[in-house]
């Protein structure tokens, strides 16, 4: 029965994908010599191991909504899931290089981007846990089939700046906000009314009419 494992190579920015999509590059490799491997049905769930890196200040002044205040982070600070992924490896025997696609968001709602969007420079820890199932030719020359445990891991540090590239890439000069349904509505309306052309001077306007009342 196979016995594998798993490394995480490398990580690019995928320029061409219909959303923003970091590229990861495993190498899998089987302990039972000579055996051949018909294929893979690899999950594999992502998780950012936050406790494994420091923190400037101002990076703790951003993930305070994620952690609360930094003398509350021997408490809070823990490990994030950031996604799960489906992969099939095809025929190998002994080792192999393959991708796995990562697709990812700019929606600021959700824990991963901003986590991600916190950080300054540096890496970002990330632990990749893997289950699934494996095809292989048994001694008889038989299919057979065996699970993946979820003992097996890898780590893999991924650069600050090669996320930041890829969100500059897909969205340059931007950034994804999400409202409510109702609260569009309002500012549509107001956008209207004051025949604004953009949402960037629709905002800008509300921001020094905010700033115009504080000043008073």
């Amino acid at each position: 029965m196979p016995d594998l494992d798993f490394e995480v190579e490398s990580a690019d920015v995928l320029p061409y994908a219909a959303v923003p999509t970091l590229l990861f590059r495993l190498g899998i490799t089987n302990a039972v010599e000579g055996e051949e491997v018909n294929s893979v049905s690899l999950r594999s769930q992502i998780r950012i191991a936050a406790t494994q890196r420091r923190y400037d200040p101002e990076e703790q002044g951003k993930l305070r909504e994620l952690f609360g205040e930094p003398h509350q982070w021997k408490d809070t600070l823990r490990s994030l899931l950031w996604t799960n992924t489906d992969t099939t490896v095809p025929r190998f025997s002994g080792g192999a290089v393959f991708e796995m696609p990562v697709t990812c968001t700019y929606d600021f709602d959700v824990v991963g981007t901003k986590y991600f969007a916190a950080l300054e420079d540096g890496e970002i820890p990330l632990e990749f846990l893997f289950s699934g199932t494996v095809f292989y030719r048994g001694e008889s020359g038989t299919l057979q089939v065996a699970r993946i445990s979820w003992e097996k891991e890898a780590q893999f540090r991924l650069p600050v700046a090669l996320w930041k590239e890829m969100m500059d890439h897909y969205f340059p000069n931007s950034a994804w906000l999400r409202v409510r349904k109702d609260t569009f509505d309002r500012l549509y309306e107001y956008r209207s009314r004051n025949a604004l052309l953009t949402w960037e001077r629709t905002l800008d306007d509300l921001l020094d009419v905010a700033d115009k009342e504080v000043e008073r």
